[in-house]
């Protein structure tokens, strides 16, 4: 269970709060956004403006991360950095969406300044991206970009042997369970995956019908917004 931008029920997403209240209630496993700051540092965000957070019609790019730690987003809390989040946490595991190309390499310092690299899950929307941290940190482990999902999903028609080809390295495969009317997480899709050595991560699943018939499938990971209802049906299944 990795949970999506921390616990922000009593908590803004993707704060130290929000994380803490993920932790204390059993989370190992957090996932969360970075973009660059003005100052050249990778910060906790999933958007690339603070017009949803926070009301305000700027980008994150065009302030320090001093100037974003100011910002209110509710209940005492602001902006934090990655390596704040990575070093705040540091018997927790990270997945860790790298949104732009330009943080790469502030991404690429935090983990190496905090020594993260063996607790943390690279990812990213492009492949090639994806596939350079994964050089840049050989000790993580990365899953695929849209590129790679859209290769193993037609790959899986073929047999394990084409989904390996296709992963590319990656260990997962993070996917939403449909495409419009398309479903993407079968049965079958998940048994290739698993024979190819990869795991299937599913997002974001936030009833827990739909997290029990998604484990039923044998997907590996469910990225919610909901830790606190996931967590005591994983643990029962556990």
């Amino acid at each position: 269970m990795l949970a999506h931008r921390g616990l922000a029920l009593e908590a803004p997403e993707n704060t130290m709060k929000a994380f803490a209240h993920a932790v204390a209630i059993g989370a190992s496993y957090l996932e969360t956004d970075v973009h660059l700051t003005a100052d050249g540092i990778a910060v906790v965000s999933h958007d690339p403006s603070l017009r949803r957070v926070a009301g305000r019609d700027v980008d994150v790019s065009k302030l320090t991360m001093a100037e974003l730690r100011g910002v209110d987003l509710g209940h005492g809390q602001g902006y934090c950095s990655l390596e704040e989040a990575l070093d705040g946490f540091g018997e927790t595991r990270f997945n860790v969406d790298v949104k732009v190309e330009a943080a790469v390499a502030a991404t690429v310092h935090a983990v190496q300044r905090t020594r993260a690299g063996a607790r943390v899950l690279l990812t990213s929307f492009s492949d090639r991206r994806r596939r350079r941290l994964g050089e840049l940190v050989p000790d993580a482990v990365t899953s695929a970009g849209r590129a790679g999902v859209i290769r193993a999903r037609l790959a899986a028609l073929a047999g394990a042997e084409a989904v390996g080809r296709s992963l590319r390295a990656a260990a997962a495969l993070q996917v939403p369970e449909r495409v419009g009317p398309v479903p993407l997480v079968t049965a079958r899709f998940v048994e290739r995956v698993h024979e190819a050595g990869a795991e299937v991560h599913v997002w974001t699943v936030n009833d827990p019908a739909d997290m029990s018939r998604l484990l039923d499938l044998g997907v590996d990971g469910l990225v919610t917004d909901r830790a606190d209802l996931a967590l005591p049906l994983v643990s029962r299944r556990s």
